[in-house]
């Protein structure tokens, strides 16, 4: 009885083994976090197959994985570094699994609407926060927010540039808490008024703080922001997961989380 009960509990500990083992290894970008996790909760669920993941600025998990750590897919916030992956024969080609836009997260003690929100970023008084560019495509996107800015108001791009914060998604900044949504936290702490950054993210922030305005980009002012998917590896189970998230499954998680649908 007892060598039975032993023998049971080896078995249990090496499926559980080879469980973790079999794990597809998701590398995706950190807006991803909360979609990505609960969408590979719903592939393991069905396939058997646990989905690991691992998330932070595209731009340099781009570079972790061009170093050699081994990822089996790359969910990345832009088309770019993906695609600069599958040129340098590191990954599979490149398809877009669904799009975001940026928003304003906007401080309570701020009175601020889409028509008056250039001219709020533009006040010397106002704190203006952004991510990193070239290392998060977040922080590249808000640059180009702010080139088309110059079109409204001459002179707004270098002012904008010159005044905004790279307060997250960079090599040196602090990491992110794990338990909460950074954006929010940044704007709660008052280390920006303004807080340029996803509209996902926005409303993810504003659930753990109710008082934060989600303000919506002007239509002159709009960036789109397209979101790349590549296999990395050669693993069967990583072509299946990046499939999944492609299926009408996936795509109604992610229109939960406030994603929109692949341009077609």
């Amino acid at each position: 009885m007892k060598k039975t009960l032993i023998a049971g509990l080896c078995a249990l500990m090496a499926a559980g083994a080879s469980y973790a083992e079999d794990a597809v290894r998701l590398y995706a970008a950190g807006s991803l976090k909360a979609v990505m996790t609960e969408i590979g909760e719903a592939y393991a669920k069905e396939h058997g197959v646990a989905v690991k993941g691992e998330f932070g600025p595209s731009g340099l998990l781009r570079q972790r994985i061009a170093g050699g750590e081994p990822a089996d897919v790359f969910a990345s916030a832009n088309m770019e570094h993906p695609q600069a992956l599958h040129a340098a024969g590191k990954a599979g080609p490149v398809r877009m699994f669904t799009r975001n836009r940026l928003c304003g997260l906007v401080s309570p003690k701020l009175q601020v609407t889409p028509e008056t929100l250039l001219e709020r970023m533009l006040d010397p008084q106002v704190k203006l926060g952004m991510s990193t560019p070239k290392a998060d495509p977040s922080g590249d996107y808000a640059v180009a927010l702010f080139e088309k800015a110059e079109a409204l108001k001459p002179g707004a791009t270098k002012a904008l540039m010159d005044k905004a914060l790279r307060l997250t998604g960079g090599p040196d900044t602090p990491p992110p808490p794990k338990d909460r949504v950074v954006y929010g936290v940044l704007v709660e702490e008052g280390k920006a008024d303004i807080f340029l950054t996803y509209c996902t993210n926005a409303l993810l922030a504003k659930k753990e703080v109710p008082a934060l305005q989600i303000v919506q980009v002007p239509e002159a002012l709009a960036v789109g922001a397209d979101y790349g998917l590549t296999v990395v590896s050669n693993r069967a189970e990583a072509q299946r997961f990046a499939d999944y998230v492609l299926s009408e499954k996936g795509q109604s998680i992610l229109a939960r989380y406030g994603f929109a649908p692949p341009a077609r």
